[in-house]
């Protein structure tokens, strides 16, 4: 997508940058960080400003992005791609651990595209490496998923599952309500209230009428 850079930059002030990368410091650390081996090789799709990579905790992390901001916002130890996850000829077959992604494939301008993503992720990952993924649900929020001028596909956790299995991945756990659409939702905004969000997960489809 041309432009990219400058429509995030409109989107998210220094403000919302730091309050974001507050609260994945939290869900990394409280959540993701258990599916993560220290000695694992992560490539995290779709990075934006490197709120999961940055803040987990593994041997060898990666970052791949068509925003050119990405990279000033990552930290050393991160090895990046400015490039099209849908052809992501520099990372070797078979060769990571565990990929990661989060708000991407809402992005993606077609359904061929998705697909063609997750035959790239499907040859990179080793033969028991794990795929891990948190989208938005328009299931549980049908109107707000548009509010977003980049979003263009719309997708269920239903939906995604079946992409997913098209693209021959083992679906493991599906969490239909995880964490509310955006960072302004009702997600506890203090560090212990997190934690505790995090550890109670009867909470996410009482407190959460959307969804990732």
């Amino acid at each position: 997508m041309k432009k990219i850079d400058k429509l995030y930059q409109y989107r998210f002030s220094t403000t919302d940058k730091i309050k974001k990368n507050k609260i994945w410091r939290i869900l990394c650390n409280s959540y993701f960080q258990k599916f993560i081996d220290p000695n694992f090789s992560v490539l995290d799709v779709g990075a934006g400003y490197g709120e999961f990579i940055n803040n987990i905790k593994a041997q060898q992390k990666f970052a791949i992005d068509l925003n050119p901001d990405t990279k000033k916002n990552l930290n050393n130890d991160i090895i990046f791609y400015l490039q099209d996850a849908s052809n992501m000829n520099l990372i070797k077959t078979n060769s990571m651990d565990l990929v990661f992604v989060s708000n991407f494939f809402e992005h993606l301008p077609s359904k061929s595209i998705i697909d063609k993503v997750l035959v790239e992720i499907h040859r990179i990952l080793k033969p028991k490496g794990l795929f891990l993924m948190m989208q938005p649900n328009i299931r549980y929020e049908p109107n707000r998923y548009w509010d977003y001028y980049d979003h263009i596909i719309p997708l269920s956790h239903l939906s995604l599952r079946e992409a997913v299995l098209k693209a021959n991945f083992k679906v493991i756990k599906i969490i239909p309500k995880f964490l509310p659409f955006s960072t302004d939702s009702k997600l506890p905004k203090f560090n212990f209230l997190i934690w505790l969000y995090l550890k109670l997960p009867i909470l996410w489809f009482f407190l959460v009428n959307n969804a990732y």
